[in-house]
């Protein structure tokens, strides 16, 4: 995709991904969309493809899911190392933002003051 501008994909919750869709980012061709919504009873394994799929997209600049959302797939965030599509974790309505769980915050944070006050 040289010389167009990137996506932005959303993995969250209903209210969070319903947002950034009524705020314009959605995405949808025959093949594929740049969001997911992710309800109490969506397999782990659901979002862990969304993720690598939203990953492996050359189309795709940032990835944002919701930080309750990116704690069921922790593992597999920790091992991710690209920095495009850069991963950002944000709060959802009913979870605020914990900067201790959020892996981009602990790197930073390691190098800046060497861990956390």
């Amino acid at each position: 995709m040289e010389g167009a501008g990137k996506l932005v994909a959303v993995i969250g919750d209903e209210d969070t991904v319903t947002g950034f869709l009524l705020a314009g980012i959605g995405h949808r061709t025959a093949k594929n969309t740049n969001f997911l919504i992710v309800k109490r009873d969506t397999p782990v394994k659901a979002v862990e493809d969304a993720f690598f799929s939203f990953t492996a997209r050359d189309d795709i600049g940032i990835i944002l899911i919701n930080q309750h959302v990116a704690n069921t797939i922790r593992h597999k965030l920790k091992d991710y190392n690209q920095t495009i599509p850069t991963v950002l974790e944000i709060p959802s309505k009913e979870f605020p933002y914990d900067p201790e769980q959020d892996y981009i915050m602990q790197r930073v944070s390691m190098f800046l003051t060497g861990g956390f006050n």
